[in-house]
């Protein structure tokens, strides 16, 4: 498996179209980057809200015809699952559907909470019983318990109590909800079909099913959608705002727009700015694919040099495999990626990657590109080293496994054997994410400054993710 960082999920919701569970399909198929190992469909036909949930990905999970009779209505939400909070298990795919006394509710949920273990212990000593180990669950139960007769009110009063990263959708028999937490860290945009109102975590969500693009939700914003229309609302106390950085250097898709920016010309600028500060004598450029190529492509144009393919992804390799022996497990990255030798070989190679977790990954890949007979190997890293864990929705391995939090960039350089290593600079990355829009969202970087915008209880650090 590579040995990169992981979405923990994207999420679909679309209101008033007789083809709602088929278009949250096609939803979810142009998010399944966000998660693979689990999705879902909830659709409502005005009375009763239908589940289908499953394992594995998109066209997997739905690959029967009549899986979408059985999914009738002019509503549905849907979701696509990369488990960070809670195990993959069938138990904790989403949308988690419930019902209670007032009826009917689902809800797909990308982003954690960092207060979810606190809350649910709280909810379990006053005799709440939770039938997954997902985060979300606790906001279900919230909900359950609130007293106002009003659903937006239950929801608001639920979500004053938690703390984190949460872009939600909700779906009842009658309306469709779609909340963004006051940070705004997790991307969810609105937009607009045949007069039926789509949201997606990623705008590229939308172009698949040509619908049009309305706006972004606001940090804070919920909107909700039922037969009368939408009605948008700021329930929540103005805060900083404070998108994750890293939806624009490895997680969005670089054909999406979010949080005011597209990601494609986001990631060049990265590559124009790295090459402004780590500058080498070398003879072409070459990515580590897919998500490399962008920064790529600025770095050679900043320097002056050429773009080549000179490392081939394997598109038909998924995130798992099946490796015959243990004595060849190193197969793994030379399964997915294959460097081209006439184009490398006897040349200086900049070799240009989006990130740097726990090093086994770049070590492998400059090895292959070595063997191909690279006469030097320069890496450049397009985001600052990452040294910390996420809390906002982030598969993040504890900060023991992150090498840069233990190691230079010179012992880094000598780990991977590369002739030079240079990360993009904190302060580089913000001037490249800001200069193509807004300058005053300050954008979340606690991967790489250990500066935690929502801060959370010392007990989850230190057990889950040894922070400390």
């Amino acid at each position: 498996m590579f040995d990169k960082l992981h979405e923990e999920c994207g999420v679909f919701g679309i209101f008033g179209h007789p083809e709602a569970a088929n278009l949250s399909y096609l939803g979810l198929y142009a998010l399944q980057h966000r998660g693979q190992e689990s999705c879902g469909i909830v659709a409502s036909d005005g009375y009763h809200l239908k589940s289908h949930l499953g394992m594995g990905l998109v066209s997997d999970v739905f690959k029967k015809d009549d899986i979408f009779e059985n999914l009738p209505g002019h509503a549905a939400i849907g979701h696509v699952r990369y488990s960070t909070a809670g195990g993959n298990d069938m138990k904790n795919c989403q949308p988690i559907m419930v019902d209670y006394a007032r009826g009917s509710i689902a809800v797909a949920h990308n982003g954690n909470l960092v207060n979810a273990m606190e809350v649910r212990t709280q909810l379990e000593n006053s005799g709440s019983i939770f039938s997954t180990t997902a985060d979300t669950e606790t906001i279900i139960h919230l909900i359950a318990r609130a007293q106002s007769d009003s659903l937006i009110d239950r929801i608001c009063e639920s979500l004053h109590q938690v703390k984190g990263a949460y872009s939600l959708v909700f779906l009842t028999e009658t309306r469709m909800i779609a909340v963004r937490d006051p940070n705004g860290f997790r991307p969810l945009s609105l937009g607009k079909l045949d007069g039926a109102y789509v949201v997606a975590s990623e705008s590229c969500a939308f172009d698949l099913i040509e619908a049009e693009f309305i706006r972004e939700l606001d940090p804070g914003e919920m909107i909700v959608v039922d037969k009368d229309g939408m009605k948008s609302f700021s329930p929540f106390k103005e805060t900083k705002n404070t998108p994750c950085v890293f939806e624009h250097i490895y997680f969005a898709r670089p054909d999406s727009r979010i949080f005011g920016r597209m990601v494609y010309t986001v990631r060049k600028e990265f590559g124009h700015q790295l090459a402004r500060e780590y500058p080498v004598d070398a003879d072409i450029v070459i990515a580590v694919p897919d998500s490399g190529v962008p920064a790529a492509m600025g770095y050679a144009e900043e320097a002056g040099l050429p773009l080549e393919l000179g490392l081939i992804r394997n598109h038909y390799v998924g995130r798992t495999f099946i490796e015959p022996q243990q004595s060849i497990r190193h197969f793994g990255v030379k399964l997915k990626l294959n460097p081209v030798r006439e184009i490398i070989e006897g040349k200086k190679v900049v070799v240009i990657d989006d990130s740097i977790v726990r090093g086994t990954t770049s070590r492998k890949i400059v090895k292959m590109i070595r063997n191909a007979g690279a006469k030097e190997i320069h890496v450049r890293i397009s985001s600052p080293p990452t040294s910390y864990p996420c809390f906002y929705g982030i598969d993040t391995p504890s900060r023991k496994e992150l090498i840069s939090a233990s190691h230079s960039i010179d012992e880094i350089n000598r780990y991977i054997t590369s002739d030079s290593l240079g990360y993009l600079s904190i302060e580089g990355m913000h001037e490249a994410v800001t200069m193509h829009g807004d300058d005053k969202i300050g954008f979340c970087d606690a991967c790489f400054s250990g500066e935690y915008p929502v801060k959370f209880p010392r007990l989850k650090s230190d057990k889950q993710l040894g922070l400390f």
